[in-house]
């Protein structure tokens, strides 16, 4: 196990990938993100975009920014990823892509390199199994968006060395994030509370309980959230939550982690929130 972390791989220039990319970057370390080839310029366009909102509301200034962008590397290449001392793997919710990432990295990287999941909700037992020595593996759960958001969930397997978690922390900790240890369980602390709440959100809707912006209003103004439910729903990515919510109840078998046949729909019709332009509340129309 590496002494200390100076170099960070993302596996993913999605939107999570980017973000947690664009963190460490900004806490100094020197980062390539792997991304497909066709998506690379969309994931450098991403990066730029951000660091410049970054410099626009006053949380850095150019020269800040202009190192950030210097520190960050984009491949389309997995071989490129040797030599990091941490890899983390951000790419979408799905258990087979994940697992089959993790094989081929760690055929790849170096013995004392530590591996990561980005899983929302998958336990890391089950990608661990991937993992030759899954004493190095353990998961780090950032939130969306991640240069804004200061909570990373650490998530230790079984077999995950002490070692292992401190260097992850301490990783967390240089990002200017706070760590949270969770157990290894399905939805780890935040999606296990969150889910409930949201799904009940989107089955008042269904039943006509209420409107979509009185539920939302409920929840802003009568328990200060800052953002409602439904709305928090369309911003997560319904087809996002949908895989949290199967992972969740394949786990426990709860009926509150059933997905309601409304999301189903939703989903199918291509309506996934604000990322597809139409989810809860029509993202297009307002925005045109």
């Amino acid at each position: 196990m590496p002494e200390s972390i100076e170099s960070v791989a993302v596996i993913g220039g999605g939107l999570m990938g980017v973000g947690i990319g664009e963190s460490a970057a900004l806490a100094g370390y020197s980062v390539l993100i792997r991304e497909l080839p066709e998506f690379i310029s969309a994931s450098r366009a991403r990066l730029e975009s951000s660091l410049g909102s970054a410099v626009e509301r006053g949380k850095i200034d150019d020269d800040k920014r202009d190192a950030a962008l210097g520190a960050v590397r984009f491949t389309s290449e997995l071989a490129d990823v040797t030599g990091a001392g941490l890899v983390i793997e951000a790419v979408p919710e799905d258990r087979e892509l994940k697992t089959s990432i993790l094989k081929q990295l760690d055929a790849i990287v170096d013995g004392d390199t530590i591996l990561a999941s980005n899983t929302s909700s998958i336990p890391i037992a089950e990608l661990g199994c991937a993992v030759g020595n899954p004493g190095r593996m353990l998961g780090l759960h950032f939130f969306s968006p991640v240069p804004v958001m200061k909570l990373v969930e650490v998530v230790p397997a079984m077999e995950t060395t002490d070692d292992t978690v401190r260097a992850a922390e301490d990783f967390v900790t240089r990002l200017g994030k706070r760590p949270v240890r969770a157990k290894d369980r399905s939805g780890f602390i935040v999606n296990f509370l969150l889910t409930p709440y949201l799904l009940g959100a989107v089955r008042m809707l269904a039943e006509g309980f209420a409107s979509r912006e009185d539920i939302d209003a409920g929840m802003k103004l009568g328990a200060g959230h800052p953002m409602g439910p439904l709305q928090l729903c369309d911003f997560i990515g319904l087809d996002v939550l949908h895989a949290v919510c199967e992972s969740l109840f394949e786990e426990f078998r709860r009926d509150e982690y059933a997905p309601p046949p409304l999301m189903k729909r939703m989903i199918a019709a291509g309506h996934l929130g604000r990322k597809s332009g139409r989810g809860f509340y029509d993202y297009a129309a307002s925005e045109s």
